[in-house]
């Protein structure tokens, strides 16, 4: 990832709580030569289900996810927190997220209806998570 992407999820990560942090789980990409796109993606899968913590919540991020809004995720922390559940953000690669982790994700959510770079979703998922944490804390970084 260039640099400006990693200065960015690490500004919003190092601002997490240590009950609340992020672990970034990068994971190399297939490599796609002469190789169809079904059958990477189902490579990248099998590795993706290798690093998923047992017990997470798998949550795919993918625009025609539902679209949630920070006080949800918010409300959604506060539940994880107080159950003692970890989440699991799941970024798909170049060409996304084959179809079996989609089917598999417990939910699927939208941080726009475009379609962004992986490297930006990672910062400004990082920040939609400090978001929400400040808002559990009534921290006065979300303003309304």
């Amino acid at each position: 990832m260039p640099a400006w992407i990693q200065a960015g999820f690490e500004e919003y990560s190092k601002r997490m709580p240590p009950e609340a942090r992020i672990d970034l789980i990068e994971l190399k990409p297939e490599d796609r030569a002469s190789k169809l796109v079904p059958k990477v993606l189902e490579q990248e899968a099998l590795r993706i289900e290798s690093a998923i913590p047992k017990g997470a919540v798998r949550i795919v991020l993918d625009e025609r996810g539902v679209a949630v809004k920070t006080t949800q995720l918010a409300d959604w922390l506060r539940a994880w927190m107080a159950d003692g559940v970890s989440p699991c953000f799941m970024i798909g690669s170049a060409d996304g997220l084959a179809p079996s982790i989609k089917t598999g994700a417990d939910k699927t959510m939208a941080l726009s209806g475009c379609t962004l770079p992986h490297g930006m979703v990672r910062v400004m998922l990082a920040e939609q998570l400090y978001r929400a944490w400040s808002i559990t804390q009534n921290h006065p970084y979300h303003r309304e």
